[in-house]
Order: C-alpha cells, then structure tokens, then sequence
C-alpha cells in the first residue's frame, strides 16, 4: 500500500518540535480523537518508548504498539506500529524542517510494512481514512505545540 503523508507548518523552532514530539506521552495530547487508553512503556522519550493504544478508526476498535526505534535530533523520529494481531505492521516518521524566517514544516508518514487482507482491499478507503484522521493530528499537533511553547515560557518566566 502507498503511503499516507500528511504536514503542518508551525512557528516553533524545529528543536521546540522535536523536544515536544520526542516525549511519547505528549502524542496522547493531538491523537486522542482515535487513539485512546494509552498505556505507556519503556523511557518517557528516544529511542524505545512505547505506548500500547487502543485504534478506533473506519467503524473498527483494535489495539496497537507504538514504539520510537529511530530518532535524529532534531529532525526525525521513527516509529513502528504493530496492530491487527500483528496482521498490520507500519512505520510512522516525523519529519521536522526548518522553514524560511522561522518555525518548521512538520510531516508525518504513515507507511505499511505489513498489511491485512482486508487493508489491502479496500486500500484506497483505507488511506483516504487515515489520511483525514492524520490531518486532524496535524491540526491538533500545532494546538498544542502553542499550549506546550506558551507554558514553558510562562514557566521561565515566573
């Protein structure tokens, strides 16, 4: 299956992006509109940090594993996600570029390594589904960058 990429431009830095994406509990924050009942594992940011989540997305409920096995300060982060019973393995990379006269172009690409049946039939719903939940993530994504940046600098400064 093709993959979905989905991107925001926001006006944090991208090292202000990063720092915030790179702590596996703040994407409970942005993607709590389908992924819920986060359990978390591991360390609470880098390279093994994990969440066990629970999917509801198309009219389906499953449970899937995230887990962070890439990182590149501060420009990617990979994550590999296993669901469907382990029917469906994927790869999730953030991409984080630094914009002309400040901020960053923020991506996201959902890719299948593994796909069931089921995905691999109605592949064009299927991408089409996770492309509009993704969207929805990059809008609540920079909601909450601004909330986080907001709060830190209220912190040094108080």
């Amino acid at each position: 299956m093709k993959p979905v990429t989905v991107s925001i431009d926001v006006p944090q830095s991208p090292q202000q992006v990063y720092d915030f994406l790179d702590v596996m509990a703040h994407h409970e924050r942005f993607t709590d509109h389908y992924l819920t009942d986060w359990r978390y594992s591991g360390p609470p940011r880098g390279v093994g940090s994990a969440a066990t989540v629970a999917v509801a997305l198309g009219g389906r409920k499953t449970e899937a594993t995230i887990e962070v096995v890439a990182a590149e300060a501060p420009r990617r982060i990979v994550e590999r996600n296993v669901s469907a019973g382990g029917r469906r393995v994927a790869q999730g990379t953030y991409t984080v570029e630094p914009v002309q006269g400040g901020g960053s172009h923020v991506s996201f690409t959902y890719a299948w390594n593994e796909a069931p049946a089921a995905d691999r039939l109605f592949a064009p719903v299927v991408r089409a589904t996770m492309a509009k939940a993704n969207r929805t993530v990059m809008t609540r994504l920079a909601a909450e960058l601004a909330r986080h940046t907001e709060d830190e600098s209220e912190n040094e400064g108080g």
